[in-house]
């Protein structure tokens, strides 16, 4: 099976790659804009026509889908997270029409939730920023592209190597900045929001399973840890591990996405019975792994950074 994984040199593109170098028979390829890439693609660029060659001579079977924008300016994320899946389900259906296409979409497509209860792939979509929005347009594009497609809709992040431009990795810098100074101070906004936080090792094992699965799958499956997690708990407890001896004071209002979206949770019943799969990490030793594996080398989700 020759498995090609775009935004491979990202946090979650990362740990996918790693975890399908593992399948049995399995030859993976690192896709992405970097000069180090195997099979060069730029999926804010490149024309269908173009890419299309490049999925002909790799000769893949399956294409996983981890290169994203998390940040930036509208036009940036639509350019990755729009266009770019939309190219690439133009390009398998001209080269690849019969490979498998795992593509890595996110919670935050669906904007706010109710409250205690979690929110399934049949829930209404209603997105609060640019980049759910963004997400939510890729999502759809693979979802209707009539090719053998899952989307993994994935929580929130967090393991070993989450970068500092999410609230894990933030924190995490923090910490290791304050050191032992009992009058260290980190000051963030406000941490009241629920999150729904998945590990990104059993990530990749989802779309291991994804990967492997025989058949046909849903169009779309949740991915997340599967409950909903004070943000003032993960931030608690990493300075737990750490040793953080100063103090934590929250000012003023935290993210706008967290005033919009105070409670989110997803229903990860539909990826237990499609892919046998279901989080095997706690949040403690997510966090443990994430505090002991250094400084990450790599951007969130494949190839532009936030």
């Amino acid at each position: 099976m020759r498995i090609l994984v775009l935004g491979s040199t990202g946090f979650l593109g990362g740990h996918v790659a790693e975890r399908l170098r593992a399948l049995p028979g399995a030859r993976v390829l690192e896709g992405g804009r970097s000069a180090g890439a195997g099979v060069p693609v730029d999926l804010a660029t490149d024309r269908a026509d173009r890419l299309a060659r490049v999925l002909a001579e790799a000769d893949v079977d399956t294409v996983v889908n981890c290169a994203g924008a998390t940040g930036g300016d509208p036009v940036t994320l639509a350019e990755v997270n729009a266009r770019g899946p939309a190219v690439l389900c133009e390009a398998l259906r001209r080269a690849r029409p019969s490979a498998r296409l795992v593509h890595l979409g996110s919670a935050a497509e669906y904007g706010p939730g109710t409250e205690r209860v979690p929110v399934p792939e049949s829930a209404p979509t209603r997105p609060v920023n640019a980049y759910g929005a963004s997400k939510l347009a890729g999502t759809v594009t693979v979802a209707t592209s009539e090719l053998d497609a899952v989307v993994l809709r994935v929580g929130n992040p967090v393991g070993p190597g989450a970068p500092p431009t999410g609230l894990p990795g933030r924190v995490t810098d923090l910490l290791r900045a304050a050191g032992a100074d009992p009058d260290a101070v980190l000051r963030l906004g406000d941490l009241s929001a629920y999150r729904d936080f998945v590990d990104v090792r059993d990530v990749a094992r989802a779309v291991e399973r994804a990967v492997a699965a025989a058949g046909p799958l849903p169009s779309v499956l949740n991915v997340g840890g599967g409950g909903a997690v004070p943000v003032r708990r993960l931030v608690r407890t990493l300075a737990d591990i750490a040793g953080f001896r100063g103090r934590i004071e929250e000012q003023g209002a935290g993210s706008a996405r967290s005033g919009q979206v105070s409670w989110q949770c997803s229903d990860i019943t539909a990826a237990r019975a499609a892919l046998a799969w279901r989080p095997s990490y706690s949040l403690d030793e997510s966090l443990a792994a994430l505090w002991s594996a250094g400084a990450p080398s790599r951007t969130p989700e494949g190839e532009r950074p936030s």
